[in-house]
């Protein structure tokens, strides 16, 4: 089952959806799925329209509770993208679904990845995170400033032009977050990196060396023949529910 709330975060209004599952006992955990920044014309509004059926499926295959929010500026939420607006997001929809102290996993896809490795690293709460395509080095990532501010535009996650940073200030508020760094940080703590090996947006290597950041303490999952959008494939979802499994 399907449940749409809605969440305040600073002067925006999240999108949240929460799914429990009908079909398998609820095991007392919580994965938050999180979407990513996608670089083209119209398409940052839609950058989460797959997840709340795929949090439906997660749900029912794997016991856990899912949840899925829309981060400012994205679908149907309010406000506009910065990094630092994204990080405050979603330690808000973690303020909501960690009531009650559940445990707490996070499964970040793209930018999403890199934001929820941010985050994991100074909130105690999570457990364990996943990524899928998940840049580890943002500056090649976002190219120059002026790219990645004109990238921010035309994907539509602006509600109001005045708020959209300046480039070079755009640009170094997404450098803040480190994914390297942020990794290093998180063993014991359990990881799943998985990847595309045919992303042409973000080399395979990127997950590499993410790995590589944590030690080897992360598991990798290489997908052959996929691209940069995973959240469709239905190896990446086996992966996922593989590990959920495991993470009990």
């Amino acid at each position: 089952m399907l449940v749409h709330e809605q969440l305040t975060s600073g002067t925006s209004l999240l999108d949240l959806r929460i799914s429990n599952s009908n079909a398998r006992p609820v095991v007392g955990h919580v994965l938050v799925l999180v979407h990513g920044l996608p670089r083209l014309v119209g398409m940052g509004r839609q950058a989460a329209g797959l997840l709340p059926e795929l949090a439906e499926h997660v749900s029912n295959e794997s016991g856990w509770l899912v949840a899925t929010g829309t981060l400012s500026g994205v679908g149907g939420s309010t406000g506009t993208f910065s990094a630092t607006k994204w990080r405050e997001d979603l330690a808000t929809i973690l303020d909501r679904v960690a009531e009650g102290e559940p445990r707490v996993s996070l499964a970040g896809f793209g930018f999403g990845g890199s934001l929820a490795l941010a985050v994991a690293a100074n909130d105690e709460r999570v457990r364990g995170v996943a990524t899928f395509a998940a840049p580890a080095h943002l500056k090649a990532w976002c190219g120059s400033p002026k790219e990645i501010h004109r990238a921010v535009q035309i994907s539509g996650v602006v509600g109001n032009e005045s708020d959209l940073l300046a480039p070079d200030a755009l640009y170094k508020d997404i450098l803040d977050i480190d994914p390297t760094d942020a990794i290093a940080k998180l063993p014991p703590r359990r990881l799943l990196i998985g990847h595309g090996t045919d992303d042409i947006e973000v080399p395979a290597s990127d997950a590499r060396d993410l790995v590589a950041a944590a030690d080897g303490r992360a598991e990798l999952r290489l997908i052959q023949g996929a691209g940069h959008q995973l959240r469709a494939d239905p190896r990446m979802v086996a992966t996922l529910l593989g590990w959920l499994d495991r993470h009990r």
